[in-house]
């Protein structure tokens, strides 16, 4: 693309808190003609969007891999056009329950330049109202595109440059009025994916699963469709899963189920005081024709309402078009991108970002990767990208140490220095705003902000301590000498 026009448009997906700072960097970098931002839902605020009417009995097949279950609609051979109303399943509903609070200190929880209203920690619709009004702060409101769904996102031919490379996005429009699908496409020099991962319910595979649910409709769930305990008063519930959504829900439970609640785990930290009300048991292997359950340890339960997987999701993107594109954008397999570099570029496209899909410090993580992209697409990086040998490279390095540490490839380490690395990188490569106030600096991590990056393991335990004992968190503990001394680069 040597000698092609500079980037003029982009696009960005998703108006969650990744689309919210990526918009606000774009904005900042004063380079680009058109900036859009699709969001499917009817507001901004991502996976902070409440919805209180779901479907619980939505559940996805044991072990299946989203591609199976959110296929991409066929769009119409002839745009723009109106169509009856779309009726497949999306899942677009998120997975906020009515006692979700944060659990990460909203100190790293929010954006450099604007602080949680309270804290630190909050409720979810604190949360929501923080990503709606970051869109109305930095005026990128009127950039929004709302109740708008990507269907195909194609890589095509730019007209204006010979070899050069642009995105088609084919758009669907819900128009509730007229109760009508309204379809068209748009074409743009980049695109950002913010999306987010929390698209896919993730059930494991267990025997006798699949037919357990056929046989008892309704008696399993996943914590995406859990919003209020009272559908389960009285009912004997199973909680499996080892993360703080298992513990919360698990504990809202206890004042009107059938006691004792039941939480399957794999493993409890040393440190987990148990709670009033809930039994741990092991892992569930297999579930039996006559309803029962059987735990790893060979013991049984009978007369089980419910189960509620609490398990995780997979991302999806129903959108990426793999015949035109050339290749699937995440393997399902090794739970990873594909040909990404530092988890925000892409090898093998150079004018496609990804911001969010790195588990890290939430929101502050997402500014690093928006400044970086919005930095690359403006042309104003301080230093290049590695060459694509040394970016593969990268990737082969971060999959092995993945690997050997038992981490997923896209979830940072912290103790082993992996954070602070990735997040050095970053801001080396967007560097600083031009003297003009063009641009937006990366965040800058001071001791509160380190001291909570370095102890984010014991954080968790401590929430987990403090949600069983039903006390308030105050977000913060005391911390000592540590191996690394974060960010000294800034």
């Amino acid at each position: 693309m040597a000698g092609c026009p500079k980037i003029k448009s982009v696009a960005v997906i998703g108006a969650g808190a990744s689309g919210a700072i990526t918009a606000a960097a774009l904005k900042a970098e004063q380079s680009f003609d058109r900036i859009r931002i699709f969001e499917r839902r009817e507001s901004p605020g991502g996976m902070w969007v409440f919805d209180a009417a779901v479907r619980p009995s939505l559940v996805v097949p044991p072990g299946t891999i989203a591609p199976v279950v959110d296929i991409p609609l066929e769009a119409p051979k002839i745009l723009p056009c109106v169509t009856p109303p779309n009726r497949q399943e999306r899942f677009s509903r998120t997975p906020i329950y009515s006692s979700l609070m944060t659990n990460t200190p909203s100190v790293v929880m929010c954006f450099s330049d604007v602080a949680f209203p309270r804290g630190p920690f909050v409720p979810h619709h604190v949360a929501r109202q923080y990503v709606e009004s970051y869109f109305s702060i930095h005026q990128t409101d009127s950039l929004l595109v709302l109740n708008t769904t990507v269907e195909d996102l194609s890589q095509v031919a730019s007209p204006s440059c010979e070899g050069g490379k642009e995105w088609k996005l084919v758009l669907r429009k819900h128009e509730p009025v007229q109760d009508v699908d309204i379809w068209w496409e748009e074409n743009f020099d980049a695109v950002v994916i913010a999306t987010g991962h929390y698209s896919i319910p993730n059930i494991p595979h267990v025997k006798g699963l699949n037919e357990y649910i056929e046989k008892f409709p309704g008696r399993i769930a996943h914590a995406k469709t859990y919003r209020k305990p009272h559908i389960f008063t009285s009912q004997r519930v199973v909680v499996v899963g080892s993360g703080i959504s298992a513990i919360e829900i698990a504990k809202d439970l206890v004042p009107v189920a059938q006691l004792p609640v039941y939480m399957s785990r794999r493993s409890a930290p040393k440190a987990l005081i148990p709670i009033e009300g809930v039994e741990k048991r092991p892992m569930i292997s297999e579930y039996l024709p006559n309803g029962r359950i059987l735990f790893d340890n060979g013991e049984y339960l009978d007369d089980v309402d419910a189960v509620i997987y609490c398990t995780g999701y997979q991302p999806s993107y129903p959108f990426w078009n793999v015949k035109a594109n050339g290749r699937p954008l995440w393997d399902y397999e090794r739970d990873k991108l594909i040909n990404s570099y530092l988890h925000t570029f892409f090898q093998d496209f150079p004018n496609l970002g990804i911001v969010g899909i790195q588990r890290a410090i939430t929101f502050r993580s997402f500014e690093y990767q928006a400044v970086a992209l919005a930095r690359s697409f403006a042309g104003r990086n301080a230093v290049d990208l590695p060459t694509v040998d040394e970016q593969v490279e990268w990737e082969r390095k971060a999959d092995e140490e993945s690997r050997a540490n038992n981490r997923t490839f896209h979830a940072l380490g912290v103790e082993d220095g992996g954070l602070r690395l990735w997040m050095e990188m970053l801001y080396k490569f967007a560097g600083q705003c031009t003297l003009s106030g063009k641009g937006r600096n990366p965040p800058v991590f001071g001791e509160k902000e380190q001291e909570v990056v370095m102890n984010q393991k014991r954080a968790e335990l401590l929430s987990e301590r403090r949600i069983l004992l039903g006390q308030p968190d105050d977000g913060w503990i005391q911390v000592g000498e540590t191996k690394y001394k974060l960010l000294g680069f800034v």
